[in-house]
């Protein structure tokens, strides 16, 4: 799993999708940073939208036009994440962005949606090191995520896709599939 002479620092390693330690310092500062944003996001009230606008664009990799996430928003680090435009992420989501998490334009996300990039070693021993490795989630334009859905690690979700509420996504979704259920599966395509 890591590799001993491995000279790369704990961010390099996470970026590259390979096994490293979440305790590092410098992902410890990153997520601290992100911490203090989100805190003063969530405090801001929604009717001050250009300061909430100006937080986001410091917290978030990447926030396109028209961009409205309710609060309580909780992620990671936040630099990982990249919203296209008119993004709407309603009330209680948490992206975990340990990975690239990209959201397409004009995708809706209901209350309490959860989208993870941190994925742990299935072997007890490893797990107990504390190693992680982060995987990206993609999703594409026009999607509708219903509330509560989970979207776990490596996953790309097509343009037009429907998940429904409380559906577990742990596979790709299809363009213009609607996906429901534990784990998640195709009962129609969308239009």
């Amino acid at each position: 799993m890591s590799d001993a002479t491995d000279q790369r620092t704990a961010y390099q390693r996470q970026q590259a999708g390979d096994w490293y330690h979440p305790a590092d310092a410098e992902l410890e500062a990153a997520r601290l940073r992100g911490a203090a944003l989100q805190e003063r996001y969530n405090a801001m009230p929604e009717a001050d939208m250009a300061a909430r606008q100006a937080i986001l664009r410091a917290m978030l990799g990447r926030v396109g036009e028209g961009c409205n996430l309710r609060s309580r928003f909780s992620c990671d680090y936040g630099t990982n994440i990249h919203l296209g435009d008119r993004v709407f992420m309603n009330f209680d989501c948490v992206l975990l962005d340990c990975a690239v998490i990209e959201i397409g334009d004009d995708t809706q996300i209901a209350p309490a949606v959860q989208i993870y990039t941190a994925d742990h070693p299935l072997d007890p021993a490893a797990r107990r090191s504390g190693l992680e490795r982060a995987r990206p989630v993609r999703v594409g334009r026009n999607v509708w995520i219903g509330g509560g859905a989970i979207l776990l690690p490596g996953i790309t979700v097509g343009d037009d896709a429907v998940i429904g509420a409380g559906a577990v996504v742990n596979r790709d979704v299809p363009a213009g599939a609607v996906v429901v259920g534990n784990p998640a599966r195709v009962v129609r395509m969308a239009g």
